[in-house]
């Protein structure tokens, strides 16, 4: 983060505005907002700062800038028209430890002033980092749509009984439970219905009824994670990952998707990769077990699907057997996810009436497919986890009935910004990967689909990004 989002309390505290045009009018207002004592320096005001001078809303200090005015500021903002004017502000203000904010000027300011959505008090600020104070807007506008002015009101009953919760609740996951059960059910709706006494009473009810001796349910959420861009995860996994209290986690989660549980909650890593795993299976089978027990919502959070070479059948085994509840969430799996953003079309009329997904090793480590069936014409094969055995793969391939000549293609971190997409044939491939310097995690596509790849390549990243590129040679 290039800044650290602060919320500041200045109710009662002067605040310092240079500047006596429409832009440090609309500074004035949000320092007015939140019940700042303000003080503008300038020559001159604009109509709206000399309506509120005359009326005793702001202090007019009638002068040109000069450092005494910052002395007793706990905030200051420069919004005059003069770039050096502005500039001195900021030097002064740093000098005395002043958080400072110079309009339009990210380069001399300590702090910035972000878009604002208002749902007192409930506040949601979003911030570009000063970098687009427009698309700041356009976010913000964007929220706004999707955060009814109810939440304030919501927000206000949460503060009402927040002591009398605290008091019946001895513990803080127990507490954390029972207000995500107040704001996704029946007593949220009344406040957004305008029902606000019905729900004070139901609410009183609720605690009342809660018994403050019994511990969390412990459950456990197995979810996909996706191919690895955090955009393609559905609204139900979002939830999830955001009400869990501790995340279990694959080699496969990007940082990206990792980013989007909640911040306090616990995380363990159990990734495994070739001949290197952090815990085994069975192992975490019984992590999941344990935690559940514990009273825990576990998160199992995995790359693409849980259930397409995600293991997931065989925890949700364990669980079963041990009475803990699950729920189990789908999730883009990696041969959908990539190969759309390769621009390979696993089906097509005119050249694959079928799609196999298999996995390039086993249990033992071993590649021992069904070569003849994976080798029958006018089908997509598409291989998870099969960049070691690649040139075995190959080769079967060709030697069960497939040409030399069948298009291939292999990628590395489809979906996302260091996606690499690298095409050829099943005689080219496996070089074009060995020059490439491909690394796991990885997808190979085979079939005469592959050959759409350069027609229909729509995601195309940064190129002059390292790893970034798409690599084709057909030889």
């Amino acid at each position: 983060m290039e800044f650290l989002p602060v919320f500041l309390d200045i109710k009662g505290k002067p605040c310092a505005v240079i500047g006596g045009g429409d832009v440090a009018a609309r500074k004035v207002s949000l320092l007015l907002n939140s019940g700042g004592s303000v003080s503008v320096v300038a020559p001159d005001l604009c109509t709206n700062l000399k309506r509120q001078a005359e009326s005793g809303a702001i202090q007019h200090i009638k002068s040109r800038f000069m450092p005494e005015h910052l002395h007793d500021a706990v905030i200051v903002i420069a919004a005059t028209d003069d770039r050096d004017i502005n500039k001195q502000v900021s030097e002064v203000a740093r000098a005395q430890r002043l958080p400072v904010n110079v309009v339009d000027d990210p380069d001399h300011c300590s702090f910035i002033m972000p878009s604002i959505i208002d749902r007192s008090p409930v506040i949601v600020a979003v911030s570009t980092g000063g970098s687009s104070p427009v698309l700041a807007r356009l976010l913000r506008a964007r929220l706004e749509t999707l955060i009814p002015g109810a939440y304030g009101r919501l927000a206000t009953l949460a503060e009402k009984f927040r002591g009398k919760v605290k008091q019946h609740f001895t513990e803080s996951s127990q507490r954390r439970i029972f207000w995500e059960t107040v704001f996704q059910g029946p007593i949220a709706e009344m406040i957004f219905a305008g029902r606000e006494d019905q729900a004070n009473t139901e609410l009183s009810k609720a605690i009342e009824n809660s018994s403050h001796d019994t511990r969390p349910r412990g459950e456990v959420y197995l979810v996909g994670g996706g191919p690895g861009n955090p955009d393609l995860l559905t609204f139900r996994a979002l939830r999830l990952m955001q009400q869990a209290d501790v995340v279990v986690y694959d080699n496969l989660v990007t940082p990206p998707v990792l980013e989007m549980t909640r911040r306090d909650a616990d995380r363990i890593f159990v990734g495994k990769q070739r001949a290197n795993h952090a815990m085994r299976q069975e192992e975490i089978n019984l992590l999941l077990v344990k935690l559940a027990k514990e009273g825990k919502r576990v998160l199992r959070l995995k790359g693409g699907d849980p259930f397409i070479f995600g293991r997931g059948g065989e925890e949700i085994e364990t669980l079963s057997a041990n009475a803990i509840p699950f729920q189990v969430v789908p999730g883009i799996t990696a041969a959908s996810g990539v190969s759309s953003y390769a621009g390979i079309p696993l089906t097509h009329r005119d050249y694959a009436q079928a799609c196999v997904f298999v996995t390039g090793h086993l249990k033992d480590g071993t590649m021992d497919l069904d070569w003849e069936m994976l080798a029958r014409p006018n089908q997509t094969v598409v291989i998870y986890m099969g960049l070691l055995g690649l040139p075995v793969l190959c080769q079967q391939l060709v030697a069960h009935g497939l040409t030399p000549e069948t298009p291939a293609a292999i990628v590395q971190q489809g979906t996302t910004p260091s996606q690499k997409v690298v095409t050829g044939t099943l005689a080219s491939l496996p070089q074009l990967a060995v020059d490439a310097q491909l690394k796991p995690p990885t997808l190979i596509i085979v079939g005469k689909v592959v050959s759409l790849q350069a027609k229909l390549a729509w995601f195309k990243p940064d190129q002059d990004a390292e790893g970034n590129f798409a690599l084709t040679r057909n030889e």
